[in-house]
C-alpha cells in the first residue's frame, strides 16, 4: 500500500511530469550524439576510401572497404551466436529464480487460509511431502546427460 501512496504523492507533486522532462530531454541529446557520431564515421569511411583509392586505385579500394565491411559484418554475427547460448542460460536461471519466489509468495499467502480449513495441516503437508520427495528423487537419479554430471 505505501508503495501505492507514494506513486499517488508523486504524481501529485508533478516530480512524474518533471522525470518524464528529464527522459525526454537525454533522448533528444544522445539522439543528436549519435547522429553526430554515425556522421563522423561515415566521413571517416569516406576518408579511408579516399586515401586507399589514390594508395591502390578506385576499384582495388571499393572491394577492399567493401570485404572488409563483410568480415566485420560477420564477426559481430558469430560472436553474437556464440553467446546467444550464455544468455539463454541466464534467463533460464532468472525465470526459474522468478518463478520459486513467485510460488513462495502464493504459499505463504494462502497459508493462513488453508490452515483455517478443514483439513487444516493435511492440506499442506500432503504436497509438502510430495515435493520434498521428488526432489530427493531428482538429486539421486543418475543424469543420461555427461555435461550435467560435470556441472554438479
Amino acid at each position: 500500500m505505501g508503495m501505492l501512496a507514494s506513486l499517488i504523492s508523486g504524481l501529485a507533486s508533478g516530480e512524474t511530469v518533471a522525470a518524464v522532462r528529464r527522459a525526454r530531454t537525454a533522448a533528444i541529446v544522445y539522439g543528436l550524439a549519435l547522429s553526430a557520431a554515425l556522421c563522423g564515421l561515415g566521413f571517416l569511411v569516406g576518408a579511408a576510401y579516399i586515401w586507399t583509392a589514390m594508395r591502390y586505385g578506385s576499384l582495388a579500394a571499393a572491394l577492399g572497404l567493401g570485404a572488409g565491411f563483410l568480415v566485420l559484418a560477420g564477426l559481430i554475427l558469430l560472436i553474437y551466436q556464440i553467446s546467444a547460448g550464455s544468455r539463454a542460460r541466464r534467463r533460464a536461471q532468472r525465470r526459474n529464480a522468478d518463478i520459486k519466489a513467485i510460488g513462495i509468495a502464493a504459499a505463504l499467502a494462502v497459508l493462513p487460509t488453508l490452515l483455517k480449513g478443514k483439513g487444516g495441516l493435511g492440506v499442506i503437508l500432503g504436497p509438502a511431502v510430495a515435493l520434498a520427495a521428488y526432489a530427493i528423487y531428482r538429486e539421486n537419479v543418475k543424469s543420461d546427460d555427461p555435461d550435467e554430471s560435470e556441472r554438479k
